[in-house]
């Protein structure tokens, strides 16, 4: 099944027998605590408008657990995650869509997510919710609870010492901004700069001006480019693991499976005693 699906596609879905489940997991990475603006309410721009059906999901507390010594968005608590999946209405038996609003960083992140946990069939709206030309709802759906059980390891997970190996073993791609990469800014972590070995990937060159991914064929033309023909093995990282899933889904239209270092930047900086490279050069 293809990993994203197109918003006609989706309304095409919604009216048929067995409609997907919908997921509006709206967010945004933001630095308004350190500017004094308030921060971004995913929850509130759901309640001002969403698809038809869909029910919100929070990203900071249902698909990634306390900030910490883990990273800014490490792994949720799995029973947590299943709550949350099952009151949304997730079930085995259902095809699964989630959207944000337009980045498709969290809407990636819930998709990863979902499928490393077992679930089968999870797409992403490909253009988030800025692609829906439908009507949309301020009414907040009566779902029936799902009966979805996490069994996680479908799909693969690095972890630091993974992620080291990987960048001199493999292809290891930075999904952050060039000049996190290079280490000439900083503006969340300790320390700037990228895993030693890793390649600068930013995740933003995946779509085009409209938040659509490039077709795949051009999408496996960017990442050959940058080694995943001659690598046996392609990982992901970024800041704290949201972005990078965004990668992952990019690599995955492409045809080109990868894993994610969920614990990113955030973890790695964070210890002392992990070497940093700066620089334009992995």
């Amino acid at each position: 099944m293809n990993a994203i699906i197109s918003a006609a596609e989706l309304a095409s879905e919604s009216k048929g027998q067995y409609p997907p489940v919908l997921l509006d997991v709206r967010w945004q990475l933001t630095l308004a605590k350190t500017a004094g603006e308030p921060s971004f309410d995913g929850r509130a721009a759901y309640a001002a408008g969403h698809i038809p059906g869909a029910v919100y999901v929070d990203l900071d507390t249902a698909l990634a657990g306390p900030a910490g010594t883990g990273g800014r968005h490490p792994l949720p608590d799995l029973e947590v995650f299943a709550e949350a999946m099952r009151a949304a209405g997730v079930r085995q038996d259902r095809p699964v869509v989630v959207y944000d609003g337009g980045q498709s960083w969290a809407a990636a992140r819930a998709w990863w997510l979902l499928r490393w946990a077992g679930h089968p069939s999870v797409r992403v709206l490909d253009g988030g919710l800025a692609a829906w030309d439908g009507e949309l709802s301020t009414e907040t759906p009566s779902v029936e609870p799902g009966d979805f059980v996490p069994r996680p390891g479908a799909v693969l997970l690095l972890d630091a010492d993974g992620a080291a190996a990987l960048a001199r073993e493999g292809l290891l791609l930075d999904a952050r901004a060039g000049e996190r990469y290079r280490g000439e800014v900083e503006p969340i972590d300790r320390v700037g700069g990228h895993i030693p070995g890793a390649v600068s990937a930013p995740t933003t060159e995946n779509v085009g001006a409209d938040g659509r991914f490039l077709p795949a064929a051009d999408l496996a033309a960017r990442f050959r480019t940058l080694g995943s023909e001659e690598a046996p093995r392609v990982g992901v990282y970024c800041g704290s693991g949201v972005s990078g899933a965004h990668e992952v889904l990019a690599l995955a239209v492409a045809g080109i499976e990868a894993e994610l270092y969920v614990g990113s930047w955030s973890e790695w900086s964070s210890d002392e005693s992990r070497p940093v490279a700066t620089g334009p050069n992995p």
